[in-house]
């Protein structure tokens, strides 16, 4: 009578080990798209931070070059009617300089991997609803 038993007993152990195995390999393969998920979005992110970072270095520029042609401009202000000419090129030179750097500034985003952070929050909530339905 014991034979049986012993066998319902090894039997259930393959089965606990089995289930141990997949839910494993699962986990393993989740964490594998986690890691490829968070690189995507990084990647996505460092090349939104490159062109709002350009932005930021050409208005900075701009700016500088404002500068540099409004001290020309002092120049031609002693010289009648010309340095309006000057100071116009001056203006918008400045204008245009600081529109990219706030456009830039606005597009500048330093933040956490969002869908990667909820994405794990999700699978850790699936990993235990999966370990306590099995640990019946």
């Amino acid at each position: 009578m014991r034979a049986p038993s012993r066998t319902v007993d090894h039997d259930e152990k393959l089965n606990a080990r089995g289930l141990i195995a997949s839910v494993a390999g699962d986990a393993q393969h989740l964490v594998a798209l986690e890691i490829a998920l968070a690189k995507q979005e990084l990647k996505e992110l460092a090349t939104r931070n490159a062109i709002a970072a350009g932005l930021i270095g050409f208005g900075g520029l701009l700016a500088a070059l404002a500068v540099l042609v409004a001290v020309p401009s002092l120049v031609v202000w002693l010289v009648p009617w010309h340095w309006q000419a000057a100071a116009a090129w001056a203006a918008a030179y400045l204008a245009i300089g600081i529109g990219l750097v706030l456009v830039g500034r606005s597009r500048l985003q330093v933040r956490l991997p969002r869908r990667t952070l909820e994405s794990l929050k999700e699978n850790k909530e699936w990993a235990l609803r999966h370990v306590k339905s099995n640990g019946r």
